[in-house]
């Protein structure tokens, strides 16, 4: 069964080319959207580095990495999920919920981290499965489903926490370690975003798991004729949602010390989505890479670092952040030929 992936196969019709040696093929296989965030990231950096002599210090690169990483944890499920024809708004949400249950259960388990840690990735697990089956089989559309998901988990990490921050973990090494710590110079929680990345990748790209997800958002139709449980995969990609949002939820809670309910994790879901789109991933499945959307979080990243060192209002972060996402759709739209609605063909 043929899938579409992000990244088209390496030509092998030259010695040039499987050498490395042939421009065009090294282009080809970097593809013309990374290509396109690429330039649009140098422009960012060139254009704030100007701006502001310390935009691009070492200690402020850092600062945009550590922040980003959250998101880029999200985004990468988010990936996956779109990639499977399928979409996740609750995820903010669901990272609130784990922030507040890695506190609470912290500090009622004596200030144990791997308890507070245990119990924040059960509750995303068993959230994940919960959307999964009720997607599956109680046949709702993905899209409603999770922003029903949206508020109820927005509420309940409301409901748990009276609203307000739980806890103090940073007298723990081990949470001070994930928010604070370095590994080779590189803060500990860019480690936990680099590692995850790359597991997701090798997984789409060399798994027949990975194979089955791309042909699933691609025609689920052919998908089930060539005998594939789609069922149990999108259970499963909720699953794995659900899962990687908790790690974000700890981190949220390690970057601030306390378990936040909804600080921190408020919006998280449009920076997932729109890494995403920006990154390449079709919205109707079948497409996109984790590549790709890595270099979407860091230009996100980038600017809004960029708009808050210049003193720009928050505000205006928001409506970047939409017009980037309809400027990705409509160059999806674009690509693809589809008619556009209400106009003739």
């Amino acid at each position: 069964m043929s899938t579409t992936t992000d990244t088209p196969p390496a030509s092998t019709g030259s010695t040039g080319a499987r050498k490395g040696g042939n421009p065009a093929a090294v282009l080809a296989s970097v593809g013309g959207q990374n290509l396109s965030l690429i330039g649009a990231l140098v422009v960012v950096l060139a254009l704030f580095g100007a701006l502001n002599d310390n935009y691009l210090s070492i200690s402020n690169l850092q600062v945009i990495a550590e922040a980003a990483t959250i998101t880029g944890l999200l985004a990468v499920v988010q990936t996956v999920v779109i990639i499977c024809g399928g979409l996740d708004i609750s995820v903010g949400s669901q990272a609130g919920v784990a922030s507040v249950v890695s506190a609470m259960a912290f500090t009622s388990a004596g200030s144990n981290a791997l308890a507070g840690m245990a119990a924040a990735v059960g509750t995303g697990v068993l959230i994940g499965i919960l959307n999964g089956l009720v997607i599956v089989y109680g046949r709702v559309n993905p899209t409603i489903a999770t922003l029903a998901g949206l508020a109820a988990y927005k509420g309940l990490a409301q409901l748990i926490s009276n609203g307000r921050a739980q806890g103090y973990v940073l007298n723990d090494d081990v949470f001070v370690f994930l928010g604070r710590g370095k590994i080779a110079g590189l803060p500990v929680m860019v480690w936990i975003l680099i590692v995850t990345a790359l597991a997701v990748h090798l997984l789409l790209k060399y798994t027949d798991i990975g194979r089955n997800v791309y042909a699933i958002g691609g025609n689920d139709t052919a998908a089930r004729l060539a005998g594939i449980n789609i069922n149990k995969y999108l259970v499963a990609v909720y699953a794995l949602i659900g899962t990687v949002a908790a790690v974000a939820g700890i981190l949220l809670t390690a970057r601030t010390g306390s378990g936040q309910p909804t600080s921190g994790s408020e919006g998280l879901e449009l920076k997932a989505i729109t890494a995403a789109a920006l990154g390449g991933c079709a919205l109707k499945g079948g497409k996109g890479g984790i590549g790709g959307t890595l270099l979407a979080v860091a230009l996100l990243g980038c600017l809004e670092n960029g708009l808050t060192v210049e003193g720009i209002n928050f505000f205006w972060q928001n409506v970047a952040q939409g017009a980037l996402l309809v400027i990705a759709v409509v160059i999806q739209q674009r690509r693809s030929g589809e008619r556009a609605i209400g106009l003739p063909a």
